[in-house]
C-alpha cells in the first residue's frame, strides 16, 4: 500500500491508494511526474525481496536433506500445533 499527498489550494491532502501489484511501478512512475505530488516512504511492510529468495532456497535445500535422510524433519501437526 501506498501513501501519495496531493498539493491542494496549499493544504495538503492526503490520498492512500491500494494498487493490484502488477499496475503498482507504472503508478507511480506515473506519479513521480506530477510536481504537486509528494510520494511519502513506503513503510518496511517485512522481508525484502532477496531475503524472501533466500529464504525459499535454504527452504527447498532443507526439504532434500529430509528426503535423503540428513536432517530430521516434524511433523506438520506439530508445527500447527505452535500456532
Amino acid at each position: 500500500m501506498s501513501t501519495v499527498t496531493l498539493d491542494r489550494t496549499r493544504r495538503r491532502q492526503q490520498v492512500v491508494l491500494n494498487v493490484a501489484p502488477r499496475k503498482y511501478d507504472f503508478l507511480m512512475e506515473l506519479l513521480r511526474n506530477f510536481d504537486f505530488v509528494q510520494i511519502a516512504q513506503k513503510e518496511n511492510d517485512g522481508d525484502s525481496r532477496e531475503e524472501i529468495i533466500a529464504n525459499l532456497k535454504q527452504a527447498a535445500k532443507d526439504l532434500k536433506l529430509i528426503k535423503t535422510g540428513k536432517l530430521e524433519g516434524r511433523p506438520a501437526m506439530e508445527l500447527l500445533n505452535e500456532l
